[in-house]
């Protein structure tokens, strides 16, 4: 069952932590404060969300264009996240 399907059957009262914990081993798009977006796997987070994630693809938006990023893991500080779609993606294609 993927992470939206968990999410749109869930009670209406639910923690921020208790939806994270749902998406681990689903795909999340991470919106960043800045110019970084990032798509990959969540295998893992801690109370400050920061992050742990496989197969990741991060976007930068630059004064050239669009930048494209594979990266195989990445840890990510929570500090500066903006936004958590879960299955969500940019639409930049």
């Amino acid at each position: 069952r993927s992470c939206v399907v968990q999410l749109a059957s869930m009670a209406s009262a639910v923690l921020p932590l208790e939806l994270i914990d749902k998406c681990i081993g689903s795909r999340i798009w991470i919106v960043m404060r800045g110019d970084k977006e990032l798509v990959g796997t969540l295998r893992g987070f801690d109370d400050y969300v920061n992050m742990v994630l496989d197969d990741v693809t991060e976007y930068e938006i630059t004064p050239e264009g669009k930048r494209v990023t594979k990266l195989d893991q990445i840890l990510l500080n929570g500090n500066n996240v903006a936004l958590l779609v879960p299955g969500g993606s940019p639409n930049y294609d």
